[in-house]
């Protein structure tokens, strides 16, 4: 076995108990305990796992730093987008946040007398195109690493709008709700969140369990969660008790 399949084989084990210990990597690779503590520490250096007496856990918060174009449009944000954008209906006035799965939502959608506020550019661009959509920008801080526009001039324009519904991507997902990697972004989601009728979290199955830097908004607030496989027990009944609806696409990479 390669360093990089221990490694991977290691975070495996991470993601299902939470904690590894130098004896279970030694016994379950057949390897020596200085091989172990440099697996660990090389995990620890990407940020993977958090390293403690005896060997490593699982970090509770999630660093997010992929730049927007890098990020892949697998198909199951392909299915998660197709499966959101039939809740749209002619004439619907809908919020689009920054999110890959939401571009794929946004490209799906083909109703008549759409009126769509973003503060994404792609997004902005990819209904644009239609004759059947009026579409408005927000106006604030451009971001070019996630390709959007920040700021409390953004929060500002927001306050001027009511509409049917928001379409929100997730950086993470937690017990308590949603969360974001970046602060802005996590203002410009909450007051999108308070300007629309109905929420609705595009979510691929990644997402859940994540806890990033800053909290956006309690389950309280989602009406519905759109995802490519059914979350687990656990997660299933946090839902079930918010009253969030679970929408499950299909011809995903699970579905």
């Amino acid at each position: 076995m390669t360093q990089e399949e221990r490694l991977l084989a290691i975070l495996e084990h991470l993601k299902h108990h939470g904690k590894i210990s130098i004896e279970q990597i030694c016994e379950r690779f057949g390897v020596s305990r200085d091989t172990a503590r440099r697996d660990l520490v090389k995990l620890e250096e990407e940020r993977l796992i958090v390293r403690v007496r005896g060997g490593a856990i699982r970090p509770t918060l999630t660093r997010e730093a992929i730049r927007y174009e890098d990020r892949v449009h697998h198909e199951a944000k392909r299915a998660i987008g197709r499966t959101a954008a039939t809740l749209i209906r002619d004439g619907d006035y809908v919020l689009f946040d920054a999110s890959t799965t939401v571009k794929c939502a946004a490209e799906e959608i083909y109703v008549r007398d759409l009126v769509a506020v973003t503060n994404s550019i792609d997004i902005a661009d990819a209904l644009g195109k239609s004759d059947q959509a009026t579409v408005y920008l927000l106006g604030g801080k451009l971001n070019p690493w996630h390709r959007n526009i920040v700021g409390t001039q953004t929060v500002e324009m927001l306050r001027q709008y009511r509409v049917d519904w928001v379409f929100l991507g997730a950086c993470g997902l937690t017990e308590e709700g949603l969360t974001s990697s970046n602060p802005e972004e996590a203002f410009v989601k909450r007051e999108m969140i308070r300007r629309a009728d109905r929420t609705v979290v595009l979510a691929d199955a990644t997402k859940f369990g994540k806890t990033l830097f800053h909290s956006v908004c309690s389950w309280e607030d989602i009406d519905i969660i759109v995802t490519e496989q059914q979350p687990d027990d656990a997660f299933r009944n946090i839902l079930e008790q918010h009253d969030v609806q679970i929408l499950i696409a299909t011809g995903g990479e699970n579905g």
